[in-house]
């Protein structure tokens, strides 16, 4: 599946789909992950193995943990979603918005965890440097076991919550 993350006109003002994962996250989850299929470059410091959008990572075999930090697009996000939940080795981050279908078939019935984030988080540009905030709070979403653990252990404030489907 070849994955559009261009980035949208809205008002005359340009709008990124992509938001970049700032290295503090991935910190208080243990630290990289195997694989993040959404980042924004091949060295990015989610994980030991980045696939960027030339490389498509839908279309890759998904190996170890990932860190999955989509572009917030319908329907790009669903598919990476619902991809992750088929792999059962992840995180996800996305927007803390639980109200849609994506969320009750692939995070509420299958995930084994979520944790609600206190605070909006200052995501990165391709610099490096402290980007926006995004219009809502996030969550992060764990998948399998490993990342379960990994979950109820991370010390960002906010919300754990066991979703019990393990």
């Amino acid at each position: 599946m070849n994955v559009n993350f261009q980035t949208a006109e809205k008002g005359g003002k340009s709008a990124t789909t992509e938001w970049y994962t700032p290295e503090y996250i991935i910190e208080s989850l243990g630290g990289k992950f195997d694989l993040d299929p959404c980042a924004p470059k091949t060295d990015w410091h989610t994980a030991n193995r980045c696939f960027t959008k030339d490389i498509d990572g839908l279309s890759k075999d998904w190996e170890g943990r990932v860190f999955l930090n989509p572009p917030y697009t319908n329907p790009i996000i669903k598919y990476f979603v619902h991809r992750l939940a088929d792999h059962d080795n992840g995180i996800a981050l996305l927007y803390a918005r639980c109200d849609n279908k994506m969320f009750f078939e692939d995070v509420f019935n299958r995930a084994a965890s979520i944790k609600f984030l206190c605070d909006r988080i200052y995501f990165l540009r391709l610099d490096g440097t402290r980007g926006d905030r995004p219009g809502c709070g996030s969550v992060l979403i764990a998948y399998g076991k490993e990342c379960d653990k990994l979950l109820q252990n991370c010390n960002l404030p906010g919300k754990y919550i066991s979703l019990s489907n393990y």
